[in-house]
């Protein structure tokens, strides 16, 4: 059974950065994509970046030249390095496995990122 484990959330004032990693457990990590998403209070969940099995990147407009995506397969992890925090990406972040079919089948439990203004 695969699992995937967010870290790397917490508070930090506009302007500055974090880097969430998404760290799997299974030998067929490397063959997925990966995306991240997010859900603010009282709002829908939303993508906000995916990376493929060969490094691959998209991004949502919302967070595209501030935010990269990256992974490393021999340790099994995703990250998403965040910059010029702005206090509206303060949300629950989830990572999430994507299967061929297109539907996500696995998720993480979610880290807090709170940016203040």
């Amino acid at each position: 059974q695969v699992q995937l484990v967010e870290s790397g959330g917490g508070l930090v004032q506009a302007g500055g950065s974090l880097r969430l990693s998404c760290a799997a457990s299974g030998r067929t990590f490397s063959s997925y994509v990966i995306s991240w998403f997010r859900q603010a209070p009282g709002k829908e969940r939303e993508f906000v970046a995916r990376i493929s099995w060969s490094g691959s990147t998209y991004y949502s407009d919302s967070v595209k030249g501030r935010f990269t995506i990256s992974r490393d397969n021999a340790k099994n992890t995703v990250y998403l390095q965040m910059n010029s925090l702005e206090p509206d990406d303060t949300a629950v972040y989830y990572c999430a496995r994507r299967r061929a079919t297109l539907e996500y089948d696995v998720w993480g439990q979610g880290t807090q990122v709170t940016v203040s203004s």
